[in-house]
């Protein structure tokens, strides 16, 4: 395909200005991401910055966006001279002094504090170079665990590049794929690339990728618009934002990509409001790829037009289904539309739309850099390349974390994520968020991937996954996440707005001690008829977290409806919080602290919990210094101390 090419992006400057960063006499790195933030890695930098110039050390401090470790934030990385790179975890401005005497001064530090040396590892395949990095323990040639069985493609520059630095992005090959696709291929031979790479979309459907382009290609109708569904609404998820945050521009490099591909011209970018510091991110990246001549007319003198808007979304679940999504665009409400049609066909303002997750578009110039057989040597054969999943629950180490499809969830679980909080027993994992399924013990050698998955009666999802340990209710559980789906019900079809509510009014009555036996066929019909009968996928969805659960932990249901008793100790109706005497102190921390008055006793002397008056908060439990107060079940056998 012959181009006039008329501008060349400044990619040797920018390599340049990387290389002499890199090797800085002093290079500092903060995860400036939200969970960063979070934890306090503004006040860190403020002291990092105060230290230097106590010292009187000229640094190069950049920020970069989620290194994947959140258990450990802040985190920050030290490199000076021919010194070792390391990485700190738990970097708060209380320690920075102590840190700086470690590496500089050769001081002593808390072994906690440490997560260890930083080496950059680079994958050279058809004279591309895909970075990333890898974390080794201190004294050792080992991977960290937590890193270990990661392989970081998405991810590959969040905690190496500044997000809001195009340099930085252009350093490590930014760019390189739209400049090859404009330079160098068709339409038709970029959309094969993908094709044959066998990526799946990664929103949750896991619909062929390259599949979808070539639809909205073959659409013969013109304006065609591309859409990013970065609507992340699942509990416990940060992937997208993530990756919006620490990558903006491979997510914008991939849409430009499918714009070229299927022949759109306009872009844009539903991201929820609650992600304010993605969307600034977002438009910092836009700007500066307008300003090379990345976005808008004949980019790169290609004669390729394309333009880019973020839409902010209000926060509703239901608009990542892309109909809904689209509805929301265009200033109607949320709401979903039947399909067919679909959007390739007639989405946005009834033109051809490419509809893909912030993953899905972020893998795109990875594999037109590095080509459709090295993206295939990645994963199984159905389902190619990695996985990224927010790994929250009652693991020891949680984070967000990228593993090549196939992987176990055992391996995740205890080889990434440490095992369970406190050694406790591992009794379940949900996947795919509030519309995926729960798996308990028997299923943790089950591969992470479409298929496997789907078999084993959970799903993919966008990503999230979710750990539960031995003190998870499981009834409970089911109606958290229905609890969510009725208030995300965008309420057009009866049978996900009346027979989700029906569902939560049954699970209800059972944590509450007033179930009966019935209830659980009950439960099974009213999940039949919304996955029969509801408009889009939050609807058919939406009970298969029960279903999962009432599958394999039916015992738990019966415990509650039979015995109305929780052996997990959780429900608040089938507890009682009990003194014990021997151990009691007599202090009244917990006679100050209940919020009803229902303990009762004297100074130094054992107190007594009114059991009619009791609202069973916890509060005694959690200030309790002495361990005397007990969680029993008044018809199970069941005490935990």
């Amino acid at each position: 395909m012959t181009q006039t090419w008329t501008f060349d992006l400044p990619r040797d400057q920018a390599r340049a200005a990387w290389h002499a960063k890199q090797h800085a006499d002093v290079y500092i790195t903060i995860g400036m991401g939200t969970c960063g933030l979070a934890a306090g890695a503004g006040e860190t930098a403020e002291a990092i910055q105060k230290e230097l110039e106590a010292r009187g050390i000229e640094a190069v401090v950049s920020q970069v966006g989620c290194v994947g470790m959140c258990s450990y934030e802040p985190m920050v990385e030290i490199q000076a001279g021919g010194r070792e790179r390391i990485n700190y975890g738990y970097v708060t401005k209380r320690n920075v002094k102590e840190i700086f005497r470690h590496y500089f001064d050769g001081g002593k530090l808390k072994k906690a504090t440490i997560v260890g040396q930083v080496i950059p590892t680079v994958t050279t395949s058809h004279d591309h170079e895909l970075h990333s990095l890898s974390f080794v323990a201190l004294g050792t040639q080992e991977r960290i665990p937590f890193q270990a069985k990661q392989q970081r493609i998405v991810l590959s520059n969040c905690g190496l590049i500044d997000p809001e630095s195009i340099e930085d992005y252009l350093a490590v090959d930014g760019y390189a794929a739209l400049e090859m696709a404009l330079k160098e291929m068709t339409p038709e031979e970029v959309i094969q690339v993908i094709t044959d790479s066998g990526l799946r979309g990664r929103g949750g459907g896991g619909f062929p990728t390259g599949l979808k382009w070539k639809f909205a290609r073959q659409t013969p109708k013109h304006p065609k618009y591309v859409i990013c569904n970065a609507d992340e609404g699942d509990p416990g998820a940060f992937m997208d934002r993530s990756v919006l945050e620490g990558d903006p521009h491979s997510v914008i490099e991939g849409m430009i990509i499918a714009a070229y591909a299927i022949g759109a011209e306009q872009g844009y970018i539903y991201v929820r409001a609650e992600y304010p510091l993605a969307i600034r991110r977002l438009r910092i990246a836009m700007a500066q790829a307008q300003e090379l001549g990345l976005l808008g007319d004949n980019i790169l003198g290609s004669g390729f037009n394309f333009h880019l808007a973020i839409y902010e979304g209000a926060g509703a679940f239901v608009c990542g289904e892309e109909t809904a999504l689209m509805n929301s665009i265009m200033g109607e409400r949320g709401q979903p539309w039947p399909r067919p049609p679909y959007p390739a066909v007639s989405g946005l303002w009834g033109q051809p739309s490419n509809i893909n997750n912030v993953k899905s578009y972020a893998y795109a110039p990875r594999i037109l850099r590095m080509g459709a057989d090295w993206f295939r040597s990645i994963g199984t054969e159905n389902s190619t390349g990695t996985a990224v999943f927010a790994l929250t629950g009652q693991t020891k180490r949680t984070g967000l974390i990228e593993v090549p499809m196939g992987v176990t969830l055992r391996e995740i679980i205890y080889d990434i994520g440490g095992g369970i909080n406190d050694d406790k027993a591992f009794k379940a994992v949900q996947t795919g968020g509030p519309l995926g399924g729960a798996l308990p013990e028997a299923y943790l050698d089950t591969p992470v991937d479409f298929d496997s998955l789907r078999a084993a009666g959970a799903v993919m999802g966008s990503g999230g996954m979710i750990v539960a340990d031995e003190t998870t209710c499981m009834v409970e559980f089911a109606k958290y996440f229905m609890e969510f789906v009725v208030a995300e019900s965008c309420g057009k079809c009866p049978p996900c707005r009346i027979g989700s509510t029906r569902m939560l009014e049954i699970l209800e009555r059972i944590t509450e001690g007033k179930g009966e036996l019935s209830d659980l066929d009950e439960l099974r019909r009213l999940s039949a008829g919304m996955q029969a009968g509801s408009l889009c996928a939050l609807g058919q969805l939406a009970p298969s977290p029960v279903l999962s659960i009432l599958r394999h932990f039916e015992d738990e249901f019966r415990a509650h409806i039979e015995d109305k008793a929780c052996p997990a100790l959780t429900c608040e109706a089938m507890i009682n919080y009990e003194i014990i005497a021997e151990e009691c102190v007599g202090c009244v921390v917990c006679a100050r602290n209940c919020p009803v008055e229902a303990i009762s006793g004297e100074k130094n002397k054992p107190h007594v919990i009114d059991q009619e008056i009791c609202i069973r908060c916890g509060m005694c439990y959690e200030v309790c210094n002495f361990d005397a107060i007990e969680i029993t079940s008044p018809r199970l056998e069941f005490v935990v101390a």
